[in-house]
């Protein structure tokens, strides 16, 4: 029995009865459910077992797969700003499925955010499941299941994975992370069973993306987004998870280039300014996302005290200041769900906008204009 599923009793009835040798396991796997919910180690510890099996040294294969350096295992994840590319899986995955192990029994193929493969990269991928070789084993992982395609979903075991409860998270940020009580029930009941994002808001920069984010609700809410002009923050902040993003990959290509002839080296580095730049956009374009949602949950928190149910509210550790803003602010809960609402079609759109600038002070001015 896999451990890492114990919570999950989909996925562990699913695994457990397909871990080899009593197990038969399927040509592709889909699992999904929330970021932060296991996925990831789940994936690696069942490739780890599919590996081990006839292997002459079980235990050494295992821990070969879990550290990611088993020769039978790939690992892909996304290189596109915001999305997977053809690049991304034509040799690492297409191609390769289609030679044998180097040493296991089979092959195994992850694949990462596999609800952002374009048009071009899912249809050679339905290829490669419809027709896989019998040694290859493919696990899809997705945070959101309805962007999958359904001709990849009718192609793969679903493998479902639950979110984490409120307390289960607190717990974790407090116990691992050293987070105190009131900011991690805090941080736990905003990120919604988004264990990645619980983690986010309690640690580095999140404070600083609550603080902005907050400022930015408040602004709306008390008509001060011309004075306060609250975008900029979060936009700041945006980009210095960007910039971190970038220059992780540039220290990951520099050392990658260090071990490799002149020629080689070149072509590397010039690659890895591409890969550093849909690094930036990709951490860029996560922060506003995670902002604006949490711009709404600031919204909904007031609506839900106008309402007479403060005990729903999110922001635990800031609940005096959620309930003055209830008190002062003339809007009704009716007007602030209007402006959660435009906030959620502005995460919706957000990847069309041309000018995040421009988008999120729209989006202040017409979140005031909601809240007059």
């Amino acid at each position: 029995m896999l451990a890492v599923v114990q919570r999950h009793p989909h996925a562990r009835s699913v695994l457990d009865a397909a871990i080899p040798p009593q197990g038969h396991p399927s040509h592709a796997y889909l699992f999904h459910g929330p970021a932060g919910a296991g996925k990831r180690e789940a994936a690696r510890a069942f490739a780890a077992e599919l590996l081990a099996e006839g292997a002459s040294d079980p235990e050494n294969a295992r821990r070969r797969a879990i550290e990611g350096v088993h020769p039978d295992l790939t690992w892909v994840t996304p290189s596109g700003a915001a999305e997977m590319l053809v690049g991304d899986i034509e040799e690492p995955v297409i191609g390769a499925a289609s030679r044998t192990p180097f040493e296991a029994r089979r092959r195994v193929f992850v694949i990462e955010g596999a609800d952002t493969m374009n048009d071009q990269a899912a249809n050679k991928m339905l290829k490669t499941l419809e027709e896989p070789p019998p040694f290859a084993h493919l696990v899809l992982l997705t945070n959101k299941l309805g962007n999958m395609l359904p001709t990849i979903l009718s192609r793969c075991q679903l493998v479902r994975f639950e979110a984490a409860t409120p307390r289960e998270l607190s717990d974790r940020l407090q116990g691992k992370h050293g987070v105190p009580p009131l900011t991690a029930d805090a941080c736990a009941r905003l990120a919604l069973g988004d264990a990645t994002r619980a983690i986010a808001l309690a640690l580095a920069e999140g404070p600083a993306l609550r603080d902005a984010s907050e400022k930015f609700a408040r602004a709306a809410l008390h008509h001060t987004v011309g004075a306060d002009r609250p975008h900029t923050a979060i936009l700041d902040l945006a980009r210095v998870r960007g910039d971190i993003a970038a220059t992780a990959v540039a220290e990951q290509v520099a050392a990658d280039a260090e071990l490799l002839p002149d020629r080689e080296a070149r072509r590397v580095k010039r690659e890895g300014e591409t890969l550093g730049k849909r690094a930036h956009r990709r951490a860029h374009a996560a922060t506003l996302d995670h902002a604006l949602q949490l711009v709404g949950l600031y919204l909904r928190d007031v609506a839900v005290v106008k309402d007479g149910a403060p005990e729903l509210v999110h922001h635990t550790d800031r609940a005096q200041q959620v309930a003055k803003d209830a008190e002062t602010t003339a809007a009704s809960s009716h007007r602030l769900r209007d402006a959660v609402a435009l906030v959620e079609e502005a995460r919706t759109m957000q990847i069309l906008n041309p000018s995040e600038e421009l988008a999120l002070e729209a989006l202040a001015s017409k979140t005031q204009r909601v809240l007059s």
